[in-house]
């Protein structure tokens, strides 16, 4: 039996702070994480090669045979079928970066991902590869319609009743909802409304968009596409192209566009980002591998915020933040646009998250939603509280 592994390579450095927390194929975009589309395309179980200190949440599963595959891809059907046609020590490329390589146990011990071996098989066909946190929101429209085809197919939606307003026909609703008073546009994209979701009256949301399980949008909540809430998320205000992992909270009024926010967040009310420079002019967005910034080639970046932080009411996000995690924030006009990871904030001060402080504060907000973080959880924070503390001096 062939078995199945995402493995991680240097992107997992590029999309820090969001994968201090994970592994790359952990990261949602579209409906589903990056691992749940693979699960589903190749009809099994898969297990994930990454950081020494997550393997102990995110176990590998090794056997005889090992298909292992690079956990920045986002699946499409083409290459799904290239990679199981590999065979043994067979291995698809694209330029420098090895995308999937079949191996036997013996040499799964002594895998380096940034090798290139020597019989390589280049990949021509389109890719998208998931490879620093922009690519997460500026690749969320394909990734929304992709998963909407793969977890709709040959099924029957549940209805909305008659209160609702629905143009176009690309709408799939799963059992158990509350829908009222909503206008719904799925003319400029799919919309799924997942298990136990709650749209409040007034709600205007365009396609392609995704409500996933046990999520909240609360009254009078403007979304537009491509944005995807994540499990037991709960929105209000106005929301443009974003992604939120889930299990965070941006409850009130204030403006979220082009971000990417990670779980366990809560945004104050009146919270805002810019997504553009007055001048119109390229982003700079901070690097942890450089640790300064760098140009990101677009125009438009919000904000990305890593598990674990919040904001204050009336918190302002100036153009392309990064907010580490494990942030409190509570500092007034326009905040640095980089805020390290465990820093709590403010605008007079700047001081150490301390652990024991911060594990209680993250497990009030995670007892809201009926969880606590685990002693796996916290050794990983741990870990990502000393990776970072040359940051915070």
């Amino acid at each position: 039996m062939l078995n199945l592994i995402l493995f991680d390579d240097i992107a997992w450095q590029q999309l820090r702070p969001l994968t201090f927390t994970r592994p790359v194929s952990h990261i949602r975009i579209g409906i589903l994480t990056i691992k749940e589309k693979w699960e589903r395309h190749l009809s099994g179980e898969v297990s994930c090669l990454t950081q020494p200190y997550l393997s102990a949440k995110f176990k590998l599963k090794t056997d005889e045979s090992n298909l292992l595959i690079n956990s920045s891809i986002v699946p499409t059907e083409p290459f799904v079928s290239k990679v199981l046609s590999l065979t043994a020590n067979q291995a698809l490329v694209s330029g420098t970066k090895l995308l999937a390589i079949r191996l036997d146990e013996d040499q799964l011990k002594t895998f380096n991902p940034e090798q290139i071996p020597l019989n390589a098989e280049p990949y021509r066909d389109e890719l998208i590869l998931i490879q620093q946190p922009s690519d997460i929101f500026t690749f969320n429209h394909q990734a929304l319609r992709s998963d909407f085809e793969l977890l709709t197919k040959n099924r029957i939606s549940e209805k909305l009743n008659d209160t609702n307003t629905v143009l176009g026909n690309q709408l799939f609703v799963e059992e158990g909802i509350e829908v009222n008073c909503a206008i719904i546009n799925t003319t400029t994209g799919p919309v799924y409304i997942g298990k136990n979701v709650q749209i409040m009256e007034g709600a205007m949301i365009r396609g392609p968009f995704a409500a996933c399980e046990g999520s909240v949008v609360k009254m009078g909540t403007k979304i537009y596409g491509s944005t995807t809430l994540g499990p037991n998320t709960v929105v209000g205000g106005e929301v443009k192209n974003s992604v939120i992992f889930g299990n965070s909270n941006k409850g009130h009024e204030g403006y979220l566009g082009d971000s990417v926010i990670a779980e366990w967040c809560n945004l104050g009310a009146d919270t805002n980002n810019s997504n553009l420079k007055n001048n119109f002019g390229e982003v700079k967005v901070w690097d942890y591998s450089l640790a300064d910034f760098k140009p990101s080639g677009l125009q438009k970046i919000g904000l990305i915020m890593g598990d674990h932080s919040k904001c204050a009411i009336n918190t302002s996000f100036n153009t392309g933040t990064v907010v580490g995690v494990g942030c409190n924030i509570a500092g007034s006009g326009l905040l640095p646009k980089f805020i390290p990871d465990f820093l709590w904030f403010t605008t007079e001060n700047r001081i150490d998250y301390r652990l024991e402080k911060a594990f209680h504060d993250f497990d009030s907000m995670m007892n809201s939603k009926k969880s606590m973080l685990n002693a796996e959880e916290k050794r990983i924070l741990e870990e990502v509280f000393n990776l970072t503390n040359t940051n915070r001096k």
